[in-house]
């Protein structure tokens, strides 16, 4: 009998995806649906990427995180993503922007989050039925008392996933199937097979999320474009993970950023001293082609001032750029 698999959020729970579908027996014609939430949080995200990818009869839904990335929104596990990626990530992208919201067939209907009961899935709103903030503050509207699925009412089955359920599936009526049972959280990893409604798991190898976080946050953190950042943010976000909690190389190299930036920081005196002598010695011609230009004429004019260059130089890169067109040489950011 051709089956319909549908499996909760993945996460890039890589080998508990292989050991689920050994589990399950899938057959070649059996059709797989994923939920989406592919990626993030996982060890292998691209890895289960490239399993649906390659896999004849497999389906994959846009989730709340594969929405993130096609819409280049990053928080830190998306970063980690496109880091675990490398170079494929924008491969990746491109085939996330080609996800269904929906699937619907003769055995079951599957959204990632969630569908506004009485309305056909090709009329629902794609944030509603991804999961996003927006769609998640609708939905709150529309059933201020209760659950979208609690109004639920059709003959055929529906599985969703996005939010956590519990370590076991939420099986409601016989039709109704929340399959997130946290598997990049240390839970589980849920599929229901159709027309049979029989549910399959295997139980997570490890809490994933919290490995990932810690392994990956140096990386991540060396990643960010530190020089383009504003002094106070680069002071709340080495304050921030700067923590105990911390890797102590991710407290050491954080270390290396802070006395880096206090260095770039504290060479703004020198700099407007410099612009001034400049000026001094330039034809206004030879000013206008020079890359700091503006803050030449001002130092010719007397208007350059300390508390002016410091609004002008309010990241690193436009201190080193600066600098760079003084021909006065400043230390390069740590590695």
């Amino acid at each position: 009998m051709q089956r319909t698999v549908v499996v909760g959020d993945i996460h890039g729970c890589f080998d508990e995806l292989l050991e689920l579908v050994a589990k399950v027996g899938l057959a070649a014609d059996d059709t797989f649906v994923g939920v989406g939430d592919l990626v993030d949080r996982g060890p292998k995200p691209f890895e289960v990427v490239d399993w649906f990818r390659n896999r004849p009869n497999s389906v994959a839904l846009m989730g709340n995180h594969e929405r993130k990335h096609v819409r280049g929104i990053f928080s830190y596990s998306q970063e980690i993503t496109r880091l675990q990626a490398g170079h494929r990530y924008a491969e990746m992208v491109d085939w996330m922007r080609t996800l269904p919201y929906h699937f619907e067939n003769d055995h079951v209907r599957v959204v990632h989050a969630a569908m506004v009961p009485g309305i056909p899935l090709a009329e629902q709103r794609e944030e509603i039925l991804s999961g996003t903030t927006r769609g998640t503050r609708e939905l709150e509207t529309l059933f201020p008392e209760g659950s979208w699925h609690d109004r639920y009412t059709d003959d055929t089955p529906i599985a969703f996933g996005h939010l956590v359920v519990g370590d076991v599936p939420l099986v409601r009526d016989d039709r109704i199937f929340g399959l997130d049972t946290g598997a990049c959280h240390g839970g589980a990893l849920t599929a229901i097979s159709l027309p049979d409604k029989t549910i399959h798991a295997v139980a997570a190898q490890a809490d994933h999320w919290s490995r990932t976080r810690r392994e990956w946050q140096l990386p991540v953190l060396k990643a960010a474009p530190w020089a383009e950042r504003k002094w106070a943010e680069i002071d709340e976000s080495v304050a921030q993970y700067s923590s105990p909690s911390s890797e102590p190389a991710t407290r050491a190299w954080l270390s290396e950023v802070a006395d880096w930036t206090g260095r770039i920081h504290a060479a703004l005196p020198a700099l407007a001293v410099a612009a001034r002598d400049l000026a001094a010695r330039l034809g206004t011609e030879e000013i206008r082609r020079n890359p700091a230009g503006p803050i030449l004429f001002q130092a010719r004019r007397g208007n350059l001032d300390l508390p002016g260059l410091e609004r002008h130089c309010n990241t690193p890169r436009r201190t080193l750029d600066l600098a760079a067109a003084l021909n006065i040489a400043l230390p390069d950011p740590p590695r």
